[in-house]
């Protein structure tokens, strides 16, 4: 077996940048909110921003669920590469512990 190194610094800031990004999902409307077709130049083209909004809502909530989802999992990720490594320092330290002092076997 392989050493195993996990860079939990690297994993929280993943974790903290799929929530940054999943923030601007939730919070990210049709762009032509609040125009009109003055200020857009048509109907068709206001009407497809219109079709447009009804399924970047369906969408952007998918989008955000899954976000979510892998903020979880790498924020877990994290915390368990910790708890783990603290939990085998901790073990070993006991058996170091254990050990005869002085080089005797």
């Amino acid at each position: 077996m392989g050493d195993q190194e996990a860079d939990t610094a690297r994993i929280k800031e993943s974790a903290r940048a799929l929530k940054r990004v999943r923030d601007t999902f939730a919070e990210r409307a049709n762009p032509a909110d609040g125009y009109g077709v003055d200020d857009i130049g048509s109907q068709k083209t206001l009407d497809a921003f219109d079709a447009f909004d009804s399924n970047w809502k369906i969408r952007r909530r998918q989008l955000t669920e899954e976000l979510e989802k892998l903020h979880g999992i790498t924020r877990g990720a994290a915390e368990s590469y910790e708890t783990l490594d603290h939990e085998l320092a901790e073990a070993l330290r006991s058996t170091d512990d254990r050990q005869p002092k002085g080089g005797g076997k």
